[in-house]
């Protein structure tokens, strides 16, 4: 074999290392953090009634929260969030799906429609339950079927005033904050090129192993030069995954998060590292394999 060929080989075996490793970090991303699917799974796990008992405590209008203790209103918001948990999650992945179909370009517009009629009924109906069980000071004796009369009449005016669905466009985001919406171009656009780098890498990774096979033209020779990039390209990825853990743990332990989040977020970050992690030992698992076959494969069996 020519020097030239060697040094190609060796060229194309060091490209092959580097395409193997930027796919492994580009893989974990696609199945991580740009997955929806990942993203609702985890948030999942997530205790969302004590985030959004803050949330839903602004949404009450101040005409019922003067008229109903502070006391009996946290417990009823409580008993409401314990119910609606469903709707919850189910809101929470809607707006996943519907915010990644707008980032990974599979939708032009950016909408989100949510159904608020079932909190309407639901703090309704707790409202209802709690002013009967203990009526405000100077309504004691009224009876409690005229109670539940006077509590729907007021309540019916007051939430008719809330609409029965909410509309989250590009409109209102712009409303809310005028920088969403430019961020959310910008990552929109940078995950159009992520995309477009994930295939070019791997076409760029069958191209280089065809192009050592194809070079060497040996089976000894070809298993050796892909099987220790894929060796190498393991230790690597396999070693980053420590790495990265370790400097984001610091970079957690460095926040202050509510107590609901802070047992939480230290378990997402293990899962974004497992196919990192995954990766790595397949590709190790691979590269001792080919170097294995590259050393006990006959000599008189070489030529492909």
């Amino acid at each position: 074999m020519s020097l030239a060929r060697k040094a190609a080989i060796g060229f194309l075996s060091f490209l092959l290392f580097v395409s193997l490793s930027g796919f492994g970090f580009a893989f974990t991303l696609s199945r991580t953090v740009l997955s929806p699917d990942f993203v609702v799974s985890r948030l999942d796990s997530l205790e969302v009634a004590p985030l959004m008992e803050e949330v839903l405590k602004e949404q009450v209008p101040e005409e019922v929260m003067s008229v109903v203790p502070a006391e009996l209103m946290d417990e009823v918001l409580d008993d409401i969030l314990t119910d609606l948990e469903p709707w919850l999650r189910e809101q929470v992945g809607q707006a996943v799906y519907t915010g990644y179909d707008y980032l990974l370009g599979r939708s032009e517009s950016l909408v989100l429609v949510i159904d608020v009629a079932p909190v309407k009924e639901q703090v309704r109906d707790g409202l209802r339950q709690a002013l009967l069980a203990s009526p405000p000071a100077g309504l004691e004796m009224i009876p409690p079927a005229q109670l539940e009369q006077m509590f729907d009449a007021f309540y019916e005016q007051i939430a008719g005033q809330i609409p029965s669905t909410l509309e989250i466009d590009e409109s209102t985001l712009n409303e809310m904050d005028p920088s969403i919406m430019p961020a959310l171009a910008q990552a929109r656009r940078y995950i159009g090129y992520f995309q477009t780098i994930y295939w070019a890498l791997v076409i760029a990774t069958a191209l280089l192993i065809m192009g050592v096979i194809l070079l060497n033209r040996r089976v000894r020779g070809a298993t050796r030069w892909i099987g220790i990039p894929c060796l190498i390209s393991g230790i690597v990825t396999y070693v980053a995954t420590f790495v990265i853990k370790h400097f984001a743990g610091e970079a957690l332990s460095g926040i202050n998060p509510p107590p609901e989040l802070q047992s939480w977020l230290s378990r997402p970050l293990d899962d974004s590292l497992a196919p990192l992690g995954t990766y790595g030992i397949v590709l190790m698992v691979v590269g001792v394999a080919l170097l294995i076959v590259s050393f006990v494969y006959k000599r008189g069996q070489y030529e492909y």
